[in-house]
């Protein structure tokens, strides 16, 4: 392979494998949401025991994933829209792309304690 070709994986490839992934995780949990909600039609005993695993501690760590899944995607995915419509967007991509990571990781540690908060009191007592 000629020297200089080899694409070395900046901020904005990395920035499309985390859209491309978090992408893929929405749309797993909507495929399983759509299945288990399904679940009530055809057995109520079956939907209850399903629920009952989704009170559990390691789901509640589960659904803090999604949260974090579903922000950084909608994030993302605004400023892939800034990128193709603004003509500066190209431009100032990589600081708008750290942007974005500054705000998801601020929206996250908020959201820690309402998501977790429940799920950390079951697992430490209190």
């Amino acid at each position: 392979m000629p020297a200089g070709t080899l694409y070395r994986g900046r901020e904005g490839m990395w920035s499309w494998v985390a859209h491309r992934v978090t992408g893929v995780l929405v749309f797993f949990f909507l495929f399983v949401h759509v299945l288990d909600t399904a679940l009530v039609r055809v057995s109520p005993e079956a939907y209850d025991d399903t629920i009952a695993v989704y009170k559990t501690p390691i789901v509640a760590f589960m659904e803090y994933g999604l949260v974090a899944a579903v922000l950084f995607h909608a994030l993302n995915g605004l400023r892939v829209a800034a990128v193709d419509l603004w003509d500066r967007g190209p431009r100032v991509q990589r600081s708008m792309l750290w942007t974005v990571v500054g705000v998801w990781a601020v929206l996250m540690a908020l959201a820690a304690y309402p998501v977790l908060g429940h799920a950390l009191r079951e697992m430490f007592g209190s």
